[in-house]
């Protein structure tokens, strides 16, 4: 396992904590690691002659990775990214899993789901979702893997849409939180999370023809959404944010209140409003667009539920001709 080499406050370094107690005691305290489980600060050295790599790290760090990957890894080897998140560039948005493909000329699949870490490391039931392109064998490889008793994974033929829900997510749960410091109430949040899940089907489809509406009824859709506005890391600064008002920055709160873990959810905000702003599609999603209009402090945390006074052209959003 490559780990992101830190030295701990007792001046200790990550990794030798890691393999001396089994333990990631900066990010997954009080869970003991399986003994084949080591840690490697060296990159390169942590992907030498792997046939499969699991790709899990804040996605504003990927392209870098990726970069000192090239030339790296077996030209047979399989990934899986279990990232949310996109790259926005001049000709577009671009996932992860094709970020790790086109660099590393690799095929990638993903792995999304309703999946609070610190619940899966006490083995408390729940599901995922594998998203592969075209080869059914990976995808059972991958299902084999990662499959445990309390951990039940179901493969989809729908890379981009099983990526896009896990990614999306993270905006519907930073407008959650909102509700939640604002003390809107639960009808308030189920209304926000409806909303949400359409305007991520919505834009899943612009984005990419292929989308399957099934894929929404996956672990890695309906259940992700709700899960994650519940619980998760984005609904909880996001709710700190509103009770002070929108005084304090996310950056603030992310390094108080998350002991050096990301939070994905403003970064996506703000490349989904950079695509939607891009392409002219601004109306059509006011949800997303005032998510990132709060988070950058245009608007105030209580716009959250007057963004409908924007009247959007929702007949839009539901005309399958639109996403010819």
């Amino acid at each position: 396992m490559w780990v992101f080499e830190e030295t701990l406050q007792t001046g200790e370094k990550l990794t030798d904590v890691i393999n001396k107690t089994n333990e990631n005691v900066k990010y997954l305290p009080g869970i003991k690691l399986g003994k084949n489980v080591i840690a490697d600060p060296d990159l390169d050295n942590a992907v030498k002659d792997a046939n499969m790599l699991v790709f899990v790290t804040p996605h504003q760090f990927m392209e870098g990775i990726c970069k000192r990957l090239v030339g790296k890894v077996r030209g047979d080897v399989e990934a899986i990214s279990l990232i949310k998140g996109m790259e926005v560039k001049m000709e577009g948005p671009c996932m992860i899993s094709n970020l790790i493909s086109e660099q590393l000329g690799i095929n990638c699949s993903v792995l999304m789901g309703a999946n609070i870490a610190n619940e899966i490391a006490v083995e408390k039931f729940s599901e995922a979702t594998v998203g592969y392109r075209d080869n059914r064998e990976i995808a059972e490889q991958w299902v084999k893997l990662f499959s445990t008793p309390y951990f039940m994974v179901t493969p989809v033929q729908d890379v981009e849409g099983v990526e896009l829900c896990g990614t999306l997510k993270n905006v519907v749960a930073i407008a959650a939180g909102f509700v939640d410091g604002l003390e809107m109430g639960n009808n308030t949040k189920a209304a926000i999370m409806r909303i949400g899940l359409r305007e991520m089907r919505a834009f899943s489809k612009l984005l990419f023809s292929s989308v399957r509406d099934s894929t929404f009824f996956e672990s890695c859709g309906v259940a992700d959404v709700i899960t994650t506005c519940l619980g998760g890391r984005n609904r909880k600064v996001a709710e700190a944010f509103a009770r002070n008002g929108g005084k304090r920055s996310f950056d603030d709160l992310e390094a108080e209140m998350l002991q050096g873990q990301k939070l994905q959810g403003v970064s996506t905000a703000r490349e989904v409003y950079e695509v939607l702003s891009h392409r002219g599609w601004l109306e059509l999603f006011p949800l997303f667009a005032t998510v990132h209009e709060i988070c950058v402090g245009r608007l105030p945390p209580s716009a959250i539920v007057e963004y409908s006074e924007k009247k959007p052209r929702l007949s839009l959003l539901e005309d399958p001709a639109c996403y010819q």
